[in-house]
């Protein structure tokens, strides 16, 4: 329970108990990553579909402000600070991850950040003709990928981040691919998203060569936006 709350107090801004916890416990919470994402999928699902008694380009701003709201904008931070570091790198892996280290954001990042919002914006407008239900599983399904990454990809730093490849176990992994087989049966789009996880890592491995929590952000968005594409262009068939 007290990792679950670690979690919940880093992945979202909602009011959490205050509960003593040490590295290993900040590392293990990863495990409960996908919880948080059905709790975000939830809030954003709601908010659609109030705002969208009023109207579908309503209920989609109202879904998307639920979503940069609930998380802080974590992991778009990450999306531009992966962006950023790309656009300076050309090529050299220590300028790239210098330029992520960087906190301030630069035009490769806002620009990659507004056409990020833009897109979700887009996607949950045609989610509003369909149904809001499935947005629930949408940040569930994307949470699963900082698992995998940080089981199959070697941390860019030293640091929590190596700390979180050695907290996740095979049967982690497992359980939560078992759970995605099982919301599969009622939404088959998510079967995008291990194609779509498996996708990033490798991409990652090619051109970053690791991992690193801007990297699970950016994967997550990703992610995302890759998952309501898939439930858009199939329905709910």
């Amino acid at each position: 329970m007290r990792r679950l709350i670690v979690a919940f107090g880093f992945l979202t801004r909602l009011p959490m108990p205050q509960v003593a916890a040490d590295g290993n416990d900040f590392a293990a919470a990863i495990r409960a990553y996908p919880i948080v994402g059905l709790a975000i999928g939830g809030l954003v699902a709601a908010s659609g579909w109030a705002a969208g008694q009023i109207d579908p380009w309503v209920g989609a701003l109202a879904a998307l402000i639920a979503w940069v709201a609930v998380t802080g904008a974590l992991h778009l931070d990450g999306l531009g600070d992966l962006a950023d570091g790309l656009g300076a790198a050309h090529g050299d892996r220590t300028r790239l991850l210098a330029v992520m280290a960087d906190p301030h954001i630069g035009s490769f990042g806002v620009v990659t950040i507004g056409l990020q919002l833009l897109a979700k914006l887009v996607l949950l407008h045609a989610l509003a003709g369909i149904a809001w239900w499935p947005v629930i599983f949408v940040p569930f399904a994307a949470r699963i990928g900082p698992l995998a990454w940080a089981r199959w990809l070697p941390p860019l730093r030293d640091g929590l981040g190596a700390r979180v490849a050695t907290a996740v176990r095979s049967r982690d992994l497992i359980g939560w691919a078992l759970v995605l087989g099982a919301t599969a049966v009622a939404l088959p789009a998510v079967l995008a998203a291990p194609v779509l996880v498996l996708g990033f890592g490798l991409w990652l491995r090619w051109r970053v060569g690791g991992v690193s929590g801007d990297c699970h952000g950016a994967g997550i968005e990703l992610v995302e936006t890759g998952l309501l594409l898939a439930i858009v262009a199939c329905g709910l068939r």
